[in-house]
């Protein structure tokens, strides 16, 4: 069973939902309806006019069964954002507790636009873990991790959060597929990338400069 609506009309409600946030009700029936229809009077028409940036149709059904999804990743990465704060915080008060910055290659089995960023910017959220890089060939976030001596334990959160990406944004696979073997790799990755640019002029004329004075002491 699927009960679709336009995407734009799902969108102007919900900034008429937020508009109530943004705005400050009082929780009486009066207040809250007429807030909400403020907000949808401004939402819709605004939604209305960027409808080419969102897809056709919005699945309400499949939305409604995301919402678990929705609510543990919210708790695995609340729960995650807390160990952290506490790991890093006793690093900087123990100046002695070893440091092994690592850089490993995780790649992953959601592939759609915002499962990808959503992933990408929970890791950089999080104190200790930073995104550097996206490959697209592999499909697979470059993470630096200030203590890499145990790799599993910085990609296991990763993976958990996966599994719940899977489902909210309706990825081609599922939790139970098995998630690719990372890489590590040593600080410094990734590498920048070659460019073709010419060299600065000043560097040129002094490397003329120096073969000039090569020559004339011969």
């Amino acid at each position: 069973m699927t009960l679709s609506v336009r995407r734009w009309v799902a969108a102007g409600t919900l900034f008429g939902v937020l508009w109530m946030f943004v705005r400050g009700v009082s929780l009486t029936p009066r207040s809250l309806l007429t807030t909400f229809l403020v907000g949808l009077g401004v939402g819709m028409p605004v939604a209305y006019v960027f409808r080419r940036l969102y897809d056709e149709q919005f699945d309400v059904i499949r939305s409604l069964r995301a919402l678990p999804a929705i609510f543990l990743y919210l708790i695995a990465f609340t729960r995650e954002i807390i160990v952290a704060n506490i790991d890093v915080t006793y690093r900087v008060l123990a100046p002695g507790m070893p440091l092994r910055p690592q850089v490993i290659l995780v790649p992953l089995r959601v592939r759609t636009d915002l499962g990808v960023t959503t992933i990408a910017n929970s890791i950089t959220i999080t104190p200790g873990t930073l995104t550097l890089d996206y490959d697209p060939d592999e499909n697979a976030l470059y993470v630096h991790g200030i203590d890499g001596r145990d790799p599993d334990s910085i990609v296991e959160p990763i993976r958990q959060w996966e599994d719940y990406a899977l489902v909210i944004f309706n990825e081609e696979r599922s939790p139970s597929d098995p998630a690719p073997d990372i890489r590590v790799h040593p600080p410094g990755y990734p590498p920048e990338p070659k460019t073709d640019e010419p060299e600065p002029l000043e560097t040129m004329l002094d490397e003329e400069r120096g073969d000039s004075n090569t020559e004339e002491s011969r």
